[in-house]
């Protein structure tokens, strides 16, 4: 590819974030222009509020908005208020459960404090701005709306769309109400163009289709041209999703997921991906992920270090990524517990199962009955081999007990 003009283009090529844009050179050329003039290109990236937090999953996009911000340019966050309200069908193979007022609510406050932990929000040209996009369709007459932007799209091309195709294709019932999902965001881009002049969507890999749309409407009913621009999925040497750890989200939100767990998702990231995180979940420079992403044998647990601290640095701050990082280094290089590793408190008598539930080192009791029977739990670094198994005083070493899930994830439970 050839050299682009635009600073936040040849980032993102460089780092690794480039999947597919609807028209890469004519972006290229607003962005430069408007870098040229310091006049901030506009973009946004949308999240339906179906959680209170954001996980590693989402930050690649995320990501990409704070270079977008760094570059100068101005980054809209748009929650989907009001498209939660469907659920987008892009890789689902059924209907969302509907989300009450309240816990709409209660989400989109947590994506808030998810994002301001990315972009700075305020005033100035350049500062994020967030938007609910229940505000423009809670007075949307249906009529109109399907008259005025229903009549732009061609239902023999939205069948196409790999979010309509692959469910028709699994025969999964899709309802009317999900094929309409693509239509409202489509008019959410068009909406922030005439809004806030906003003419870049910038997203995964699997929101194509919906970019698409909104590119489609700009140019048929406002003769705008606006730009798409996604991001690869992210995965792991396996070909797996990153963003799980032990099929559970690694959290954004502090009350989610402590700043420790945030790092020791990054420490234990395999040797095959180091460089590519390091490229998209940290500020680093280039030449010094280059550096870093070179490093061999033992050496590139060094690497792993330097992704954790500075992916959570960015995350939780510097403070609790130097605590996170103290904590690991007296668990793991000292042989000592840490007062900063998750904890949990319970009664005397309280069942095995229940104290690794309690800690959040398994979903559910089933899950941890299936550690156990593969060896997977530990005791004051005792194999667990009895699931009905009862803490009492005797297990106390000093105060505390010692338990830990495989051999990199390590708690304390204290008795009352």
């Amino acid at each position: 590819m050839t050299q682009l003009k635009s600073e936040f283009l040849n980032i993102m090529l460089e780092r690794g974030f480039y999947n597919q844009c609807t028209n890469l050179e004519g972006f290229d050329d607003y962005l430069y222009e408007c870098e040229k003039t310091g006049k901030p290109a506009v973009g946004y990236l949308g999240s339906d509020p179906t959680g209170d937090s954001l996980h590693v999953g989402h930050i690649v996009p995320l990501m990409m908005l704070r270079w977008f911000q760094r570059c100068g340019h101005k980054p809209i966050t748009l929650v989907g208020g009001a498209t939660a309200r469907i659920g987008d069908p892009s890789g689902k193979d059924k209907l969302r459960p509907f989300l009450s007022e309240e816990t709409l609510n209660h989400n989109i406050k947590g994506l808030q404090k998810s994002f301001a932990k990315f972009l700075n929000f305020g005033e100035k040209p350049s500062d994020a701005i967030m938007e609910d996009n229940w505000n423009w369709f809670k007075d949307v007459n249906y009529l109109e709306f399907l008259r005025d932007i229903g009549t732009c799209y061609s239902v023999n091309r939205m069948l196409t769309m790999d979010s309509v195709r692959t469910r028709l294709e699994r025969e999964q019932p899709m309802s009317f109400l999900e094929f309409n999902y693509m239509l409202l965001q489509g008019y959410d881009f068009c909406v922030l163009y005439q809004k806030y002049g906003c003419r870049a969507q910038i997203a995964g890999s699997d929101q194509w289709g919906n970019i698409t749309s909104g590119t489609e409407l700009g140019r048929r009913k406002y003769d705008v041209e606006l730009f798409g621009y996604t991001s690869p999925i992210i995965t792991d040497a396996a070909g797996k999703k990153m963003g799980k750890s032990e099929g559970n989200a690694v959290w954004i939100n502090e009350d989610k997921l402590s700043a420790y767990d945030y790092y020791q998702y990054f420490r234990n990231i395999g040797d095959t991906e180091v460089g590519k995180c390091l490229r998209i979940y940290t500020d680093l420079p280039i030449d010094e992920v280059r550096r870093l992403e070179n490093l061999q044998d033992k050496e590139i647990n060094e690497a792993k270090k330097i992704l954790a601290f500075e992916a959570t640095k960015i995350c939780r701050g510097e403070m609790e990524a130097v605590s996170a990082r103290d904590t690991a280094a007296k668990t793991f290089e000292q042989g000592a517990l840490s007062e900063n590793l998750p904890t949990f408190t319970c009664e005397v008598g309280c069942g095995i199962l229940d104290a690794f539930v309690g800690i959040g080192f398994c979903a559910s009791k089933g899950e941890a009955r299936r550690l156990i029977k593969q060896g997977g739990l530990k005791l004051n670094d005792s194999t667990v081999v009895d699931e009905n198994y009862r803490l009492s005083a005797a297990d106390n070493a000093q105060g505390q007990i010692k338990i830990a899930l495989g051999k990199k994830k390590f708690g304390i439970i204290k008795l009352n």
